[in-house]
């Protein structure tokens, strides 16, 4: 059997890095097992939905390198989930409700008040087809609730604990009682779905086989694995994978908008940075930045998954950008610099990498190296000093040794008295690159400007 997943965000805003989670982990099976990947956008709330979101999670999705085989919209598969409703009404599973948000509030109060657990009470099964139609000619328009197979032989009574399990993918064996929850709504009462419903309909047709994700939804799956019998629809494989929390130890979920892909991207991060991140987060791999998704899909294995909460901290995650910047070789970032209009490239690239957070740091580097900046003259007596020993060229990686050491001779001064003053003139920042490697691109004619104080 081959594999089918997929990632179904809502368009309602920006996807973030909780959802970028389940994205990798669901693509990564995919490329490990040879599988297909399903973009499907749940877009059944018309009021939040846009395209406008809708486009900006393919444009995130594209950044980080996700290619989908196929997608769907849940908003053109009204037809496919009217069909399906029917054929639940006409078994008697799916039943028309018609007590307003209020009164379902008063009645989980007074059952609460009997210390009885606060689940509907099935009261709209009593309904005759008198009451239910005269419900409608008051106008009022009935909510449709999926009757959980929670009581005996069928029957509306009190519901019966009722256990239905499975074998999860990233948590093993787990069980959700039925009996302790209410009958799902299903469709709401302007006759729009849910996505308790309306997810199991498009597993079903798209042929899913295994869906990972996040464990906020164990309780849904044990109600859709009673959905997915009820429409004789075979049920997925199913893993559920531990939320983040954040560096303080509480959950994320109210700061997920900081922490969207346009935030990542605005920051200037690379893409396979926080692919790394994502898919090694809550694992018992290290988090090390990798350069070629297909490494991160050689390593991916559900059961290195840690039930235990994933720390995610956006400092972590600027630091693997670092470090995914200073193994890349020239060969990975030449058109980008070339773009620039950085050169010579290759030199440039090799003494400037391990000094980058982000990328665009390099633009910092390439006017110190090639632009005009307006050096910071500690001492002038000093620097005066270092322009008369300046040697002439051409210069190589052996000349700032040789330079130095000069100085040195000429002036007593070591340490951070000898190189210090030389960097802030010759490049007006308190670190850098390796001034052996940078000096010679610099340049003998930039140096000595730079020494006498001169912009350049």
């Amino acid at each position: 059997m081959t594999a089918r997943v997929r990632f179904a965000p809502s368009p309602t805003g920006r996807i973030h890095i909780g959802n970028v989670r389940t994205a990798v982990l669901n693509w990564l099976y995919a490329q490990k097992y040879g599988g297909t990947f399903l973009l499907r956008l749940d877009d059944t709330d018309r009021e939040r939905s846009t395209e406008e979101f809708a486009q900006a999670i393919r444009d995130d999705l594209t950044w980080l390198g996700l290619k989908w085989d196929s997608e769907a919209k849940q908003s053109d598969r009204t037809a496919r989930y009217d069909e399906a409703a029917a054929q639940l009404k006409a078994e008697g599973v799916l039943y028309p409700c018609f007590e307003t948000e209020e009164e379902l509030d008063r009645r989980r109060k007074r059952q609460l008040a009997m210390h009885r657990p606060p689940i509907y009470d099935r009261a709209a099964l009593k309904l005759t087809k008198d009451e239910i139609a005269a419900h409608e000619t008051a106008g009022r328009r009935p909510h449709w609730r999926f009757r959980l197979p929670n009581t005996d032989n069928g029957q509306v009574g009190v519901p019966r604990p009722t256990m239905i399990s499975w074998r999860d993918l990233i948590r093993d064996d787990q069980s959700v009682d039925l009996g302790s929850l209410s009958d799902p709504v299903l469709i709401r009462g302007d006759g729009t779905y849910l996505y308790t419903f309306t997810s199991v309909v498009d597993d079903i047709d798209f042929g899913i086989t295994h869906i990972v994700r996040g464990e906020d939804h164990v309780t849904n799956t044990g109600v859709q694995l009673a959905i997915f019998e009820a429409l004789g629809g075979a049920a997925p494989a199913f893993g559920h994978h531990s939320l983040l929390i954040g560096a303080d130890g509480h959950a994320l979920s109210k700061r997920l908008g900081a922490l969207s892909v346009q935030s990542f991207r605005d920051a200037g991060l690379e893409p396979m940075a926080v692919l790394s991140h994502a898919a090694l987060v809550g694992t018992s791999d290290a988090i090390e930045p990798h350069t070629q998704t297909g490494d991160l899909a050689e390593m991916f294995d559900l059961g290195k998954i840690s039930t235990a909460p994933g720390r995610f901290d956006v400092e972590d995650l600027k630091s693997l950008n670092a470090k995914l910047l200073h193994k890349l070789s020239y060969a990975d970032v030449a058109a980008r610099l070339d773009a620039k209009g950085i050169t010579p490239g290759a030199a440039f690239w090799d003494a400037v990498r391990g000094n980058l957070t982000i990328f665009d740091d390099v633009d910092t580097w390439s006017t110190v190296a090639n632009g005009a900046i307006t050096p910071v003259i500690e001492d002038a007596d000093f620097a005066a000093k270092a322009l008369a020993l300046l040697p002439r060229e051409p210069w190589s990686t052996e000349t700032w040794g040789q330079w130095t050491s000069a100085i040195k001779t000429e002036t007593g001064a070591k340490g951070k008295a000898l190189f210090h003053p030389l960097r802030m003139a010759l490049t007006a920042q308190e670190a850098g690159p390796d001034l052996k490697t940078l000096l010679p691109l610099i340049g003998r004619t930039r140096a000595a400007a730079r020494l006498s104080g001169a912009i350049g």
